[in-house]
Order: structure tokens, then sequence, then C-alpha cells
């Protein structure tokens, strides 16, 4: 190999790296700031690429990308003096990167702790001026009122709020826990009530029924006695009817019916004398003297 290829390789070599010191893309996703000793040159906010001066310029790349930052839960008093644990997320972009490098520096993740303090305190002023109910229908209103002072407060350091939104809020334990007794206690005292009405209402139907079949008993009894009394009359006018047709066979009728009731079981004694008349229709009939 001969001088002038060394010096050729050689050539290219530091053409290579002069081109790389000298040469930088930015990406559609980037934004890009020329540095040179601690100065901004220019801002580049379109992709494609560019030239700096080698060694003595450097670029610093910005995300132009919506980025987010969660904000842990927080105690939060709200209007009606309810305490409550909010948690965040926030949503926002590098609008000017220059503004940004300004006040922040060159790293972009230090924009976070400043952006929670800032959502935070808007969080706060909101949510204290409003009540748990509000914060309920009308959310939508809520967030964009704290979003509207956030981005009022961010403007000096090149970044846009795009949105914040609250994931949840939660009471905290020890109202929790209160709050929890008194739905219980209060759905018990709902219960007893209810129970107690429930009660008053039963006896007032059991009293109501029992005084309607008494009074059913009463008029059901009353109606048996004035058909039996009807029975027992019409039985007795009948009876008077038929003795007085055949007094013979009336007698004759009744005293077999004692019969009856006296000898049918068998095991009845009678003791009379024998010529008691209550015996005249056991006896043999007596001798016919014209015979």
């Amino acid at each position: 190999m001969n001088r002038f290829t060394i010096a050729g390789i050689a050539a290219i070599a530091v053409l290579a790296l002069l081109a790389n010191a000298t040469l930088f893309t930015v990406a559609q996703t980037e934004q890009v700031l020329v540095v040179q000793f601690g100065e901004v040159v220019r801002p580049i906010d379109k992709p494609g690429l560019y030239v700096k001066l080698p060694l003595m310029q450097n670029i610093i790349t910005f995300d132009r990308r919506l980025l987010a930052v969660e904000l842990p839960g927080e105690e939060v008093i709200l209007g009606d003096q309810r305490r409550l644990i909010v948690d965040s997320v926030t949503v926002f972009r590098i609008s000017d990167p220059l503004r940004f490098y300004q006040a922040i520096g060159p790293v972009p993740d230090n924009i976070r702790s400043r952006l929670n303090s800032i959502v935070s305190g808007s969080l706060r002023r909101v949510l204290g001026n409003n009540k748990l109910e509000v914060l309920s229908i009308d959310r939508e209103r809520i967030m964009t009122t704290i979003r509207g002072q956030a981005n009022t407060e961010m403007q000096g350091f090149g970044v846009t709020i795009e949105d914040v939104r609250i994931r949840r809020a939660d009471l905290p334990q020890e109202n929790t826990q209160a709050i929890l007794s008194r739905m219980q206690s209060e759905r018990q005292r709902v219960a007893a009530q209810a129970r107690a009405e429930g009660a008053e209402v039963s006896q007032r139907i059991k009293a109501d029924a029992e005084r309607e079949r008494t009074v059913l008993v009463a008029d059901a009894r009353a109606t048996a006695d004035n058909l039996r009394g009807e029975g027992e009359g019409e039985a007795t006018k009948i009876y008077a009817q038929s003795f007085g047709r055949d007094t013979e066979f009336f007698s004759f009728w009744r005293t077999l019916q004692g019969y009856r009731d006296i000898f049918e079981t068998g095991a009845a004694r009678l003791v009379v004398s024998p010529n008691n008349d209550y015996l005249r229709y056991l006896q043999a009939p007596p001798a016919d003297p014209s015979r």
C-alpha cells in the first residue's frame, strides 16, 4: 500500500469524522436547540438534515409529543369542608423549547416537579371552591378551570398543558369508616322503622280480621239459633198435630223409641213391677174371654 492510498484513507476518515461532527438529523417527533458555548444559536422545530459547527456547537433535543405526569394522591379540602384524597394526571407538551431551556435547562425531566407543584396548587384552589356534589355532576368544568389556571402559570416555562384529569377521588380512610358506620346506622334505623310500621299494620290487620271473625261467628250463631228454634218449633208443631190425630199411635211410637234407646245395647237392666204400664207392649195380650 503506497503513501497515496494511505493518505486517501486518512482523508476519508477525517471527512467522515468531520461530517459526523457537522451533520445531524431532526426526527419528526423531536425539536432541537443548537447551542454554542451555552448560548442558544437557533431553534429547529422541523424534521430534516442540518449542519452545525463541529466542536463548537452542540444540540439539545426535546420531545415534541404529548407527555404525561402523574400527581400522587394528596388530601384536598373541598368547599363544604369535606376532605378527599385526589390523584390526577397531567398531559402536556413542550411548545417553546427555547423558553423551556432558559427556564428549566437541558434536562426535560426537571419540569415534572415544577408541573406537579403548579397543578397541585390549581387543583386545591378550584376544588376548594366547589362541593363534593359538584365534583360529580360538573367534572368537565372543573377540569377545564384547573387546566386554564395551570396553563397561565406554565407560560413562562415554554410548556402547554393539554389536559388535566382527576383519576380518583376517595375519602380518607378514617372518613370512609365514619361514613360507612353512619350509613349502616341509618340503614338500621330505616329497617327498624319499617319493621315497626309492618308490625303495627300486622296488628291492625289481625285485629280487624279478629273483629270480623267475631262478628261473622256471632251472626252465624244467631242465624243457627234462629233456624234451630224455627226447626224445633216446626217439629213440635208437627208432633202436636200428629199426636192430635192418633193419640194411641203416637203413644205406641214413643214407647217403641224408648224401648230402642234402653234395650239397644243389650246391657240395660230395668227393674219395674210386672204390671207396670211401660212394658205393656212387651207383654202377651190378655186372652179373649169369648174364645
